[in-house]
């Protein structure tokens, strides 16, 4: 959520940087004139509050010098003051209402340093780790969904049974690798990172805090009974880990990381990059998040959980690449994204698996998450940093593919071994 005193300060500043991503600026004229409003609206309700705080005043001493009937009079004014209070009162709540709204649709202001452009083609190639195209054979370029029915590593067909289109179920070795995966990932983060096991079902304003909701509110699964919404990623619930508190500055940062299984509708995916493990509506991942009390200390934990997560990657023995997403094209809370793509030769394809952003105050105004400031002060609002190490499926695609062997099987990467039982190579079943 936007700094309504910035927004009132600086609106054209404001305008400029919602305008690197494509905004009109006319949701900021219709903030503006609501606050305008509503200050107006405030201004006339405290004035009558004081008149009634005065009357009331005037009415007591009335009482004690035994002036009954001027005392009555002045009531019955003070009566029909509080009315007019009452109602001015309703109304300022109202437009506060709607300011609300506008504000919670509003992205976030683009750091200067993220890239201009309109969209995804207008990202910035940082660098490519590992990748030389003539380097694969052709054993490598076979997809991992075909590898995966030779050796009976996915069973698609029950997981469509038991759930329908785009779920998949991972059985024997591909299970296994897959949990091998998780487990060596929170291992590797574990140094610095406080390991949480959060809840998968969050309440409304849990997914608020975020900016998940209302922006994406058709990609989320909504159990209405319970007015509970299942995470699309454990971001959801470990960012309000801190919800409505005060921190210390002294003991930020404070890091989290965490696995859950994650849900997403992927509301018009259908028949685009489905097949295999590529697009699913629940899917594995580990988290790493943290708070931080400045800009400058957010952004070295941006770069803090990029290096976690491309020394997974490289661990993994998988090309990747890292890109800098352009104003236009990063996701509506965040001020600044790289994402990391990781090669998958049997599709051809780089294959998004990390994205690590930094929220600056947007989610933690929100969530309402402040610290102490250590010299002295009001407390201020947190920054949000968060990435994935790694998101599963696509992970799990690239290592199949890029580890397949020519006779057919599949060589595991050596840090994984001690996870799957001493396992090197993964046969047919």
């Amino acid at each position: 959520m936007l700094d309504l005193r910035r927004v009132r300060t600086d609106p054209e500043i404001v305008k400029a940087a919602l305008a690197r991503r494509g905004d009109d600026g006319v949701s900021i004229d219709n903030l503006l004139e609501l606050d305008a409003t509503r200050r107006s609206l405030a201004s006339s309700r405290d004035e009558l509050r004081t008149q009634v705080n005065a009357i009331s005043k005037e009415v007591g001493q009335l009482f004690r010098d035994k002036r009954q009937d001027d005392a009555a009079q002045l009531q019955a004014k003070s009566r029909e003051l509080g009315a007019k209070e009452a109602e001015l009162d309703s109304q300022v709540a109202e437009v506060e209402a709607k300011i609300r709204e506008v504000l919670l649709v509003l992205p976030n202001l683009p750091s200067d340093d993220a890239p201009d452009g309109a969209g995804e083609q207008d990202n910035v190639i940082l660098r490519v780790e590992g990748y030389d195209a003539a380097n694969y054979a052709p054993h490598q370029r076979v997809p991992h969904w075909e590898i995966a029915s030779e050796l009976g590593l996915l069973d698609q067909e029950a997981a469509g049974r038991i759930s329908g289109a785009m779920f998949s179920m991972y059985r024997g070795e591909g299970a296994r690798l897959l949990r091998a995966m998780i487990q060596y990932s929170l291992d590797q983060n574990g140094d610095a990172y406080e390991e949480i096991r959060p809840p998968t079902l969050v309440r409304t304003d849990t997914m608020i805090a975020t900016g998940h909701l209302p922006k994406f509110v058709d990609e989320a699964y909504h159990m209405e009974r319970d007015e509970l919404w299942a995470i699309p990623t454990a971001e959801v619930p470990l960012t309000s880990l801190g919800r409505d508190q005060i921190f210390e500055e002294a003991d930020l940062p404070m890091k989290f990381m965490a696995h859950t299984s994650c849900y997403r509708r992927e509301a018009g995916a259908a028949g685009r990059d489905t097949r295999g493990v590529l697009r699913s509506h629940e899917f594995d991942k580990v988290e790493l998040l943290a708070y931080a009390a400045t800009a400058e200390t957010a952004q070295e934990a941006q770069a803090d959980i990029l290096a976690r997560s491309e020394a997974i990657l490289r661990d993994l023995g998988l090309a990747y690449r890292v890109l800098d997403l352009c104003a236009g094209d990063i996701g509506n809370s965040a001020a600044r994204t790289w994402d990391i793509e990781a090669y998958a030769p049997g599709c051809d394809m780089w294959l998004e698996v990390s994205s690590v952003s930094w929220f600056s105050d947007y989610q933690a105004r929100r969530a309402n998450i402040r610290f102490r400031p250590s010299a002295g002060g009001s407390p201020e609002v947190i920054h949000t940093v968060n990435g994935s190490a790694m998101g599963w499926p696509r992970t799990w695609a690239a290592v199949v593919e890029t580890h397949r062997q020519a006779d057919g099987t599949i060589s595991v990467p050596e840090v994984l071994r001690p996870y799957m039982r001493g396992t090197e190579v993964i046969g047919p079943r």
